[in-house]
């Protein structure tokens, strides 16, 4: 006997066997036992989550010589194995792809009429049902209004919204949804104990993780690794053969960032891509796993539709978590979804994966010397001449002088408190130039002119942050939510003033703690 591959081995043949779509489920079976069903359906959602399957187990529930219509499908008259094997005469599937124009729906409606040979029903699967054309719905449209009493229609869609609306309103949808990774792993464990397979632990929600909630490309890839590593299945087999991104890469690679450690970082990068896993996914593992951290962060209480991964990944994510303060998850979390935006610019994803990573992982410099805790403006004044720039308007030495009177004065306190908000502000509009405004703090306010200080080891955003549309974005942002007018300059310091602020903030901790006093 010929090899039959796990997707089509064990695919579901009744309606209690189908994994992760309760909901759908629990619908069909209402319907058949109340004799509520119509004459077309609509099954929609992502690929490989089992609506041709479904489509399949309802034709054989409306067909049983045994039992139909019913729930439970006996799977040994001669309809329902002729079903399950694809060559019934009265369940017709078509391919939505290959027969979408209007000759092949002319086709289909002149076969509609003709009575089935033996079953109670004669029923139309058509998969991937938006690939037919306009006139090829408008040719099947009257057919599907008023069809003969023993025709039933099951379209299945990964595009619900290309089906014309005439065709939506004359169906019962269903919208299939992804698959929990628990279940996948459930299912796999149950494939593998029954196939006799060795699987690694690790490899099950590897693979879960990687089918990105499609059942079927994760039985695809439990095949494909036994082809290549026989019946016994290593984590590093599921890396070698399919270039996926485990856990532990993840994991690894947060703890050289909280810890950091920017060489070790990148190399964790750089061997990863040299086993070929896509750098795509990398950024968006990353993005997910920084995302769960925050998820633990706020409430460690394990819940697997918030969480969707073993408790043994969610006790690692609380550890980790706890390292990491809200605002550090935050600043790696919007750092690597920039990431995407300045890589369309490059046209190379590695370069600022890279760049993000070595910037999240760099530890703070040491400053040279501290003699008192002077505010952040006292500092910047003793630093070299700053270079000013204003895009939008540049201000005149003269009116700083002999200013006019501004309304709505406000204090530089006040744009502090409002920084976290300014900055998402921004983010809304541009993601990258709130990243460049990341490394610059409010220094002081003159006349509603707010000077921003830039570190010199971050001066290339200098650019980006004084270009004209971006100057006048960052400007109304601000005044929005301070309601006064505010205009721009930038100063470009020696040191980084984030770190310096944040020295003055554990001085001053230190301080009050020890009951101290700076001396020179």
């Amino acid at each position: 006997m010929s090899y039959v591959v796990f997707a089509r081995k064990w695919r579901p043949q009744i309606f209690d066997q189908v994994i992760g779509q309760d909901e759908v489920v629990k619908r069909l079976k209402n319907a058949i036992t109340q004799n509520r069903l119509g004459h077309a359906f609509l099954f929609a959602g992502p690929h490989g989550v089992g609506k041709t399957s479904t489509a399949r187990i309802l034709a054989k529930s409306l067909n049983c010589l045994k039992n139909g219509p019913s729930v439970t499908p006996c799977g040994e008259c001669a309809s329902c194995k002729e079903i399950t094997e694809g060559r019934s005469l009265d369940v017709i599937e078509i391919d939505g792809a290959s027969n979408r124009g209007i000759d092949e729906i002319r086709s289909l409606r002149e076969h509609v009429k003709f009575a089935p040979t033996r079953s109670k029903f004669k029923i139309y699967i058509i998969d991937e049902v938006h690939q037919i054309t306009p006139d090829g719905f408008n040719a099947l449209l009257k057919t599907l209004e008023e069809p003969p009493e023993f025709v039933k229609f099951i379209f299945a869609t990964t595009h619900a919204h290309k089906v014309i609306p005439t065709i939506l309103s004359r169906c019962q949808r269903f919208n299939f949804r992804k698959i929990p990774v628990l279940k996948i792993i459930e299912q796999l464990k149950v494939i593998s104990r029954e196939e006799k397979l060795s699987v690694e632990e690790s490899v099950f929600l590897s693979i879960a993780k990687a089918s990105e909630g499609a059942l079927r490309d994760a039985e695809s890839m439990l095949d494909e690794l036994i082809t290549f590593s026989k019946n016994k299945i290593s984590l590093n087999d599921i890396i070698a053969v399919l270039g996926i991104i485990d856990q532990e890469f993840l994991f690894e690679m947060t703890d050289f960032i909280v810890d950091k450690k920017p060489i070790d970082a990148v190399k964790l990068l750089d061997n990863a891509i040299e086993q070929g896993k896509d750098i795509s996914t990398i950024i968006n593992n990353l993005i997910e796993h920084y995302r769960n951290l925050l998820v633990v962060k706020l409430d460690d209480k394990y819940d697997a539709q918030l969480i969707d991964l073993p408790q043994e990944s969610f006790k690692r994510l609380s550890e980790q978590s706890k390292k990491l303060s809200l605002k550090a998850i935050f600043a790696s979390f919007s750092a690597l979804m920039g990431v995407s935006e300045a890589a369309r610019k490059l046209l190379n994803f590695k370069i600022p994966l890279e760049l993000v990573i070595l910037r999240l992982s760099t530890p703070a410099e040491l400053p040279i010397s501290v003699k008192d805790n002077s505010s952040l403006q006292e500092k910047a004044k003793k630093e070299e001449k700053p270079i000013s720039v204003n895009a939008s308007k540049e201000p005149n030495p003269q009116e700083e002088k002999q200013p006019k009177p501004i309304k709505n004065l406000i204090e530089i306190g006040r744009v502090k408190e409002l920084w976290p908000n300014i900055l998402e502000g921004v983010s809304k509009i541009k993601v990258y130039i709130m990243h460049c405004m990341e490394n610059t703090v409010p220094i002081k306010i003159h006349n509603n002119i707010l000077t921003l200080g830039l570190s010199k080891k971050f001066s290339f955003h200098k650019e980006a942050l004084t270009s004209r549309d971006n100057t006048a974005l960052i400007e109304k942002v601000i005044t929005e939510l301070t309601g006064s007018d505010i205009r721009l300059k930038l100063e470009i310091l020696k040191h980084d003033p984030q770190e310096e602020q944040e020295q003055d903030e554990t001085i001053n901790s230190a301080l009050d703690i020890f009951k101290g006093k700076v001396i020179d």
